[in-house]
């Protein structure tokens, strides 16, 4: 794929939802929720401080991550779905 996110920004592929409850209901797709996990498959340089110096990205590529819900920007590339989002929207690294 040959997308680079600019500065702060990172581009992350989500996850599918679980369509089954722990009880084993199968939910709808209009019954699930937005998935707020993925992997970041691009990572932007890092914003640009007054200096001219990068501030350096606490997300790589390769990280799986939990970002807000309606965070980011869709995008579909190459028939990937994919969101843009900016590395503020991340909440946290699943480690």
């Amino acid at each position: 794929m040959n997308l680079k996110p600019l500065e702060d920004r990172v581009i992350v592929k989500t996850m599918e939802s679980e369509d089954v409850t722990a009880s084993g209901i199968v939910l709808p797709d209009t019954a699930q929720e937005k998935p707020q996990r993925g992997k970041v498959i691009a990572v932007g340089e890092g914003k640009l401080k007054k200096d001219g110096t990068r501030m350096p990205m606490d997300i790589a590529e390769g990280d799986e991550v939990i970002y807000s819900k309606y965070g980011g920007t869709e995008v579909k590339v190459e028939g990937e779905e994919l969101l843009i989002m900016k590395s503020s929207d991340i909440l946290a690294k699943i480690v």
